[in-house]
């Protein structure tokens, strides 16, 4: 699927999207109770979402798209705007 950075914003949807900006590292900022099983540590206390080795967010319901801890999810997923310009602009990169 490539959609052309000239997809108005008004035509994209999270429910149609296949979690395209699941795909990216998402650092955790503040405290939104993610819970532990989904957080990667580094070796100097730096926590991300943890990833699955294929690359996408282990806390992904990989049949439905859709977040597992919506309610929970980090700030950085709240603040990804459907719609933006990187919205727009993961989805072209997802082919």
């Amino acid at each position: 699927m490539n959609i052309p950075i000239t997809q108005s914003p008004a035509s994209v949807s999270c429910a149609t999207c296949k979690a395209c900006c699941c795909r990216l590292e998402v650092m955790l900022i503040s405290e939104t109770g993610v819970p532990e099983e989904f957080i990667a540590r580094d070796s100097f206390g730096g926590e991300t979402m943890l990833r699955l080795p294929d690359g996408w967010c282990a806390a992904l319901d990989r049949e439905t798209y859709l977040c597992t801890i919506y309610e929970n999810r980090p700030w950085i997923c709240r603040e990804f705007e459907m719609g933006s310009y990187e919205c727009i602009d993961e989805r072209q990169d997802l082919t």
